[in-house]
């Protein structure tokens, strides 16, 4: 993606979102460059190293905004947060689950950002960003599926005929006769054991490594958390003879070197959980069956409650930047 002069000034949305993105390519630029340094297959090397060409591409573009705009530039994530030379952590196949997981997450934003960015600069530049993330995205299935590393999700018959749904009993979860999944249903159980599964091996990974107590302990809570979330809606998929992805713990190393600061690491996980919180809501609005309702809605008090215990540890070691924010009208007012 090619650099972009700017000249304007920015709205709360441009610099929250701008903010965000900034932000969140700098820890993925600190994460990907480790990747490529222990990466040996080509095929996946080149998609990382697109994947990083573009984090840059992103924070240079944001950069030159900041700039002229005289917005103190975010610290966000380092070299120092980062080791490139510790010991391989993952193996080459997890790098292609991972991007497919983050450029998800990426996408989530962008997409939001788009409709609320009243400056057509600004906007085009999360459109280059969007289309460049769907480009990335659709290489990492590519190579997936050339790999045989993609897993399908569920293959369902196709209707007859159009139909209308006439009995209450349709959205009967808990008692009754209870339907088969629909495929909204289908598509979001799956999604979200998907990013559930990338999500598990990562935070083994992180577990083994995190150098502070705390920190590592939060680290495992999430992984059971997130056990518990993919057995829970696997149950939705096999009990209807459906399959759901498989786990990728196996592709996790036996290291316990850490490539990445304790600070990185927990901040990475509450900016994911945050995005699950997306997904489920999404997936809960689209839902039609009370049981899987309530399950959904079981998944984001549990993240809701995660996520803040480690905003607290992360202020607790001055590791949280704090985003832009509005004018404390009651502090001026006493000064």
């Amino acid at each position: 993606m090619d650099k972009i002069n700017y000249s304007f000034g920015l709205t709360s949305t441009e610099l929250g979102k701008l903010w965000v993105t900034y932000t969140g390519n700098t820890m993925a630029k600190c994460v990907l460059g480790y990747f490529l340094s222990q990466v040996d297959d080509e095929d996946i090397k080149n998609v990382l190293e697109d994947a990083f060409n573009l984090c840059e591409s992103i924070i240079d573009n944001i950069t030159t905004i900041y700039k002229q705009e005289n917005v103190p530039i975010p610290i966000g994530f380092t070299e120092e947060d980062v080791n490139i030379d510790a010991p391989r952590l993952f193996s080459d196949r997890f790098y292609l689950h991972y991007l497919k997981y983050t450029s998800k997450a990426g996408m989530n934003i962008y997409t939001i950002a788009i409709p609320l960015m009243t400056n057509t600069d600004i906007r085009d530049l999360f459109i280059r960003i969007l289309h460049s993330t769907v480009e990335l995205v659709t290489q990492v299935n590519d190579v997936l599926m050339q790999k045989g590393f993609l897993i399908k999700p569920p293959i369902i018959p196709i209707p007859e005929k159009v139909e209308f749904v006439k009995k209450q009993g349709y959205l009967n979860g808990f008692f009754g006769n209870v339907r088969p999944p629909h495929a909204l249903e289908i598509t979001h159980l799956y999604d979200n054991i998907e990013n559930n599964v990338t999500s598990k091996a990562l935070l083994i990974a992180f577990s083994q490594v995190a150098k502070f107590e705390e920190v590592q302990k939060f680290l495992i809570r999430g992984k059971e958390i997130t056990t518990k979330h993919i057995e829970a809606a696997s149950q939705y998929l096999n009990r209807d003879n459906l399959p759901s992805p498989l786990l990728l713990d196996d592709l996790v190393s036996t290291s316990t070197f850490a490539p990445f600061s304790d600070k990185l690491m927990i901040w990475h996980k509450i900016d994911m959980f945050s995005m699950k919180v997306r997904t489920y809501a999404n997936a809960l609005s689209l839902n039609g069956r009370r049981d899987i309702g309530a399950m959904y809605t079981k998944f984001i008090m549990d993240i809701g409650i995660f996520v803040e215990d480690g905003a607290n540890i992360m202020i607790d070691h001055g590791w949280m930047e704090q985003a832009p924010q509005a004018v404390d009208r009651n502090k001026l007012m006493k000064e």
